[in-house]
């Protein structure tokens, strides 16, 4: 199949004419240059207005297979990632069972290639069963089909030291990373602590979730990292402090040259803030939780500097029997991929923080080269993987939750007025999303 993309404004920059054959980008320039391909192509999609993007990559998805279906599946996700842009995203391991053996982990794989709509990477538990006491087969789960390269025990905190800095050494053989969830649980413990320690938490009685719970552990695993010469990945950065230490932790990488820290910031954490809990409203208990308006100004800043590596979703679908309890038993969690560019275009491009070649930065280009994967994240350019994605930039809309494509509700972005809006998404070439 061959495909040509009419007048689309390359990364924001002049309307161009983009053609693609056998799932490549073969040409681009004007309707002059591509004037041989514009009659050949087996479908033409007129992209006036609308802006091209490299196909966005998801460092942080949770699909709940196997174990939990009834929330969501490989392929509804999968279809929720199409939809949201994404042709590629990495499913964490906190399924049941864990994805802590190379067997669970193809399996994920082959799952994501039987559904077709994006390429599903597993990210291989850091310990077995997540009990953080264990180190899980690492090398076996990287050697295996799924070549898997990132580890988290998303959900729970590597929290030994000890196992931390085993887990640092041993990845670096291979070049992988550990993707910590950063929260130490004598401070923050795990399952209660569900609020912004502060003035409302108190108001509220709900249970703290100070940041230093959080910046403790950024701050103990950047060192260990420097001390092992190896790679950790901060996943869902929240407060403030954290980025003070990702700003100190990066100069001194770049320094030595022989370890590396990046992070993330969620689509939530990026507009968010944690007054919406006064309504105890179950929809807004995510981990780590929202966080006040001062918190959110600095990773706004942050990711614009590059502080913050990448945006991330932790898309977290839930079925309705999880999430409609009284707030503290409620499960931890909210949906991301379907709206995550509409809210970063919302919040850092409408304000100027990030033009367009900085949202394919952020959600395509660098967190595919955090995760090692040469397909996507690629230069929109002759000879690239047409993995891709057509946004419009002025489009206005308010978000219903029961028009998501995944099978969960849990939606933070019902009925709230977003900017920006994806039209359709290719992988390889084939259309997974829009009309």
């Amino acid at each position: 199949m061959s495909l040509l993309i009419k007048g689309a404004s390359v990364l924001g920059a002049e309307p161009t004419d983009v053609y693609v054959e056998g799932g490549v980008i073969r040409e681009i320039g004007s309707p002059s240059e591509t004037a041989d391909s514009a009659d050949s192509a087996d479908e033409v999609v007129d992209a006036s207005g609308l802006v091209l993007l490299p196909g966005f990559v998801d460092l942080h998805t949770h699909l709940r297979q196997p174990g939990r279906e009834d929330a969501e599946t490989v392929a509804s996700g999968a279809a929720a990632a199409a939809a949201g842009g994404y042709t590629a995203v990495l499913a964490m391991a906190n399924t049941s069972p864990v994805t802590d053996t190379a067997e669970a982990a193809v399996s994920v794989w082959e799952l994501g290639r039987e559904a077709g709509l994006a390429d599903v990477f597993p990210v291989g538990a850091v310990t077995k069963g997540l009990a953080g006491e264990e180190l899980a087969e690492l090398a076996l789960m990287n050697r295996s089909r799924a070549a898997v390269k990132v580890f988290s025990d998303d959900g729970r905190c590597v929290a030994d030291p000890r196992v931390m800095r085993r887990a640092l050494e041993y990845v670096k053989a291979f070049g992988g990373v550990i993707s910590q969830h950063s929260q130490d649980p004598s401070l923050a413990p795990y399952g209660s602590a569900c609020c912004h320690e502060g003035e409302l938490s108190g108001r509220l009685g709900l249970p703290g979730w100070p940041g230093v719970a959080e910046e403790v552990i950024v701050a103990r695993d950047v060192m260990l990292a420097r001390h092992t010469g190896s790679r950790v990945h901060v996943a869902h950065a929240s407060t403030a402090g954290t980025v003070e230490v990702l700003r100190w932790a990066k100069a001194q990488a770049e320094k030595d040259g022989s370890w590396a820290v990046t992070a993330e910031v969620t689509p939530h954490h990026l507009l968010l803030t944690t007054d919406l809990l006064a309504g105890y409203d179950p929809t807004f208990k995510v981990n780590p939780p929202l966080r006040p308006a001062e918190d959110v100004e600095a990773l706004r800043a942050a990711l614009a500097d590059g502080t913050i590596d990448a945006v991330a979703t932790d898309h977290a679908p839930h079925a309705r029997q999880d999430k409609e309890h009284a707030f503290v038993d409620a499960a931890f969690g909210m949906l991301g991929l379907e709206e995550a560019l509409s809210v970063v275009s919302t919040v850092m491009v409408s304000s100027g923080l990030l033009d367009w070649a900085g949202v394919a930065r952020v959600m395509s280009t660098t967190p595919a080269r955090i995760a090692g994967l040469d397909g996507h994240g690629r230069p929109i350019a002759v000879g690239e993987p047409a993995n891709l994605v057509l946004v419009d930039p002025a489009a206005t809309y308010v978000v219903d939750r029961d028009r998501s494509l995944s099978l969960s509700r849990n939606n933070p972005w019902h009925d709230r007025k977003l900017t920006g809006r994806v039209v359709s998404t290719f992988l390889r070439g084939k259309q997974t999303y829009g009309g």
